[in-house]
């Protein structure tokens, strides 16, 4: 079985550095310890609509965090089973 995990600000911190800096997502990936399609939806989350100098869509780690509990808080309590 996977070992999951979701990303933290320290994380989405780190994953800013390195992507300003232009390292590759698989890099990025393997750095921060998590897959590589996992990095793909933090750099869509974290979208500011703008490129950065490398040409690539320019990522806010304040805005991904933002987004990802507006998520969380949208997504409610899911209902208990009775048994």
């Amino acid at each position: 079985m996977a070992n999951y995990r979701t990303i933290n600000f320290d994380d989405r911190k780190a994953i800013a550095a390195l992507y300003k800096k232009g390292v590759t997502i698989a890099e990025i990936s393997d750095s921060v310890g998590v897959p590589i399609k996992t990095l793909y939806a933090e750099i869509k989350r974290g979208d500011t609509g703008s490129l950065d100098l490398n040409q690539r869509p320019a990522y806010d780690p304040v805005l991904a965090q933002r987004t990802y509990q507006e998520n969380l808080r949208r997504r409610g309590r899911k209902p208990r089973k009775e048994v």
